[in-house]
Formats: C-alpha cells, structure tokens, sequence
C-alpha cells in the first residue's frame, strides 16, 4: 500500500508538489489556448458546418434501426436492400407530405397569423371589460390603464418590429444565403451519412474500442452500449410520445370544432418533444382562440386538454418511454432553461439526450473513481460505499 495521501495516489504522482505541478500544467494549457484560439478557427467552422446533418442522420439511424433489423432478422432481406427499401419508404412518405398535407398546413398557418393579432387585440378588449365590472374595479381604476392607447401603441410597435426584421432581412442577405446553403447542403448530405450509419453504425464502438489501450476497453464498452440504450430510448419513445400527442390533440380539436385544428395538433406534436414547457407553449395559442370564441369553448379546450395529458402521462409515457433517462423533473428543466439559454432552439431540443449522455460518462467515471480512491487510501472506514455501484456495473457487463 502506498505511503502517499489517496489524493495524490488517485492522480498517479508521489508527492504533493507532482499535484501542483499538475495544476500548473492544466493552468498553462489553457493559457495558449486562449490566446491561439483563432488556430482553432477551420475547425470550428467544421463542427458548424457538420453538425447538423449529423444530429438528423443519427435521429433517423435510430428510428430506422429496430425497423432493419426487422426486416434482416425477420424477413431475411440483406442488409443493404433493407437500408434501401427504408430510405425509399422514407422519400415517398416525405413527398406525400409536402404535396398532400403542407399545403393545407400552409393554407392554415397564413389565415391564424393575419387573425392572430386580432384575437389577442379582443382578447386584451374582454379582460378590460371583465375587469371593469368586477369586484377588482376599483383596484383596476387606480392603475389609470387605458386599453385603446395600450392597443394603439402595441400594434405600432408590432409593425416596426416587422419593418426592422425585414430590413435586417435584406441587409443580411449574406448570411441568409450562407445559412440556406447549409441547410440544402445538410439536406443533400443525410441520406448519404445515414446510409453509412445503417450500414455500418454498429460496427462503429467495435472500431473505437480497437483504438483503446486493452486496459479501458471493458469500460469503454460498457458506456457505449450504455450511452446507445440511452439515446434509442429517448429518441425512439419521445417520437412516439410526440405523434399519439399530435393525433390525440387534433382529434380532440376536432370533436370540439376547434379553429385551426389540425394545425394546432401539428404545433402540439412538435413542442412536446419539449419536456414540460412544450405542453405550456402548444396551449396558448389554442387558449386564446378558444378565450376569444366563447366561454364553453375553453371549458371544452380544458376538458380536451385534460384528458390528453392524462392519457399520455397515465398510460403512453409509460409504455413506451418508461423509466429510462432517470432524471428528475426539476433536472430537466434546468437542463432545459440553461441550454436554450447558451444554444437556442437546438439547445432546448437536444439538451435532455446531451445531458444523458453526460450523466452515463459521469456514472462510469464515478465508479472508475470511487474504486481508485478507495485503492489509494489506507483508512477503511473512509473507503467510498461502492456495493450499489458494483452491482450495476457488473449488471451492465452481463
């Protein structure tokens, strides 16, 4: 047993001044990154540049994946005929949406963004008027709030706001046309990586792990298939989740002869791959439709609502996503706040599966500590409490 303290033992040195030294080192290393950081430049752009049709490659890999196996397992189709039978499905299946369904989808969206302003604007005008005879009125008064120069100057501001985006439009032509490159060059380049992605994704860790020092390769292997469970999971069963979603919404529109109903059904599926602040985004518009048409209408919107989520979160979430990513809802929703905070849009997407994954690489690391740690020090009643640890980790090699 080493003489050392299990601080110092843990990073590998004898002494004191080996962990200094080592602080100095990290210190230093970021130093020459700061200030040479424009060498890193190409390879930023590279990232940029890639990352897209990669996220939407590896969306569809996962998707498609139980489906070719299947077909390779079940049906007994080659692979590659497989890979082809599935990407010719999913053209035909693409085209018949563009042609049958976004049109009337378009038509829709047009008519809600002219009538949109106008249902806001009757809406300010009713709770004005609900206000003002109300038990609140005096309250009310004493703010001296005049609805009409609230409505006035908010549509002003509305219409400069219009004029200075399409300005900023024009002006930024440039990066309008760069970024439409990107997006047919990401549309051009999907079918081609996840072809490769379905050919040869599984063989994929195996290479990665021949590259490994024999040493890490049992680790290694375990926060892969790990890491792979996770994003299948997530990817697969919040898909699923998000169109039952869709139909479910639509349908209910539906019965209740909701206005631009198949469209708020389309919105719904869409912001429910959001966790918990998609539900909250897809039902205000709708409220505020159904505030404007009448009063049983947001009772027949509150019903529909209710029974949507109470179908989903009772009986869908649970067959389908189960208990996979095991994190807690206050988790994801910092997880959600913060990455749309430092990555937009793609951030509030793609944060819950990036977290996951971070959260299988620090299970392992973890372990991987806590068995060196307790290695290096010489006292047992400070020894880490790994049994639990032990156990899954021993689960995951079976």
């Amino acid at each position: 047993m080493p003489s050392t303290s299990p601080i110092v033992g843990f990073l590998g040195g004898q002494s004191t001044l080996f962990v200094l030294l080592c602080l100095l080192f990290i210190g230093l290393i970021i130093l020459v990154f700061t200030q040479v950081s424009f060498i890193f430049y190409p390879i930023q752009v590279f990232f940029s540049t890639v990352v897209l049709p990669v996220v939407l490659a590896t969306i569809l890999y996962y998707l498609m994946r139980p489906i070719l196996r299947f077909l390779e397992e079940r049906l007994r189709i080659p692979r590659v005929y497989g890979i082809l039978i599935l990407l010719l499905a999913t053209a035909g299946l693409l085209t018949l949406v563009i042609f049958l369904v976004l049109p009337f989808l378009r038509l829709q969206s047009i008519n809600l963004f002219d009538e949109f302003p106008q249902y806001f604007k009757q809406l300010i005008l009713d709770m004005d008027n609900f206000f003002k005879n109300s038990i609140f009125a005096p309250i009310y008064q004493g703010f001296n709030f005049n609805v009409n120069t609230f409505l006035d100057s908010g549509f002003e501001s509305i219409g400069k706001f219009f004029t200075e985006t399409i300005g900023g439009i024009a002006s930024g032509l440039t990066s309008f046309v760069s970024a439409l490159t990107g997006i047919i060059l990401s549309i051009v380049t999907v079918p081609l990586i996840l072809f490769y992605l379905l050919k040869d994704g599984e063989k994929l860790p195996q290479t990665i792990l021949r590259m490994l020092p024999p040493r890490l390769r049992d680790d290694a292997a375990i926060i892969f298939r790990d890491a792979d469970r996770q994003i299948s999971a997530y990817i697969q069963g919040q898909i699923l989740v998000a169109i039952a979603i869709g139909i479910m919404v639509s349908i209910g529109f539906l019965i209740i002869e909701m206005k631009y109903a198949l469209l708020l059904g389309v919105l719904a599926m869409f912001t429910s791959i959001v966790p918990y602040l998609g539900p909250v985004i897809a039902i205000t518009p709708a409220a505020i439709i159904a505030m404007v048409t009448s009063p049983f209408m947001l009772v027949k919107l509150a019903i529909v609502w209710t029974i949507v989520q109470v179908i989903e979160g009772k009986f869908i979430s649970p067959q389908i996503m189960g208990k996979s990513l095991h994190i807690h809802p206050i988790t994801i929703i910092f997880v959600l706040l913060t990455a749309g905070s430092l990555f937009g849009v793609a951030g509030v997407i793609l944060g819950i599966p990036a977290y996951a994954l971070l959260k299988v690489v620090a299970t392992h690391v973890f372990y991987l500590f806590t068995m060196r740690y307790n290695r290096f020090e010489t006292q047992e009643e400070m020894y880490y409490e790994t049994d639990s640890l032990e156990e899954y980790y021993e689960n995951d090699r079976e």
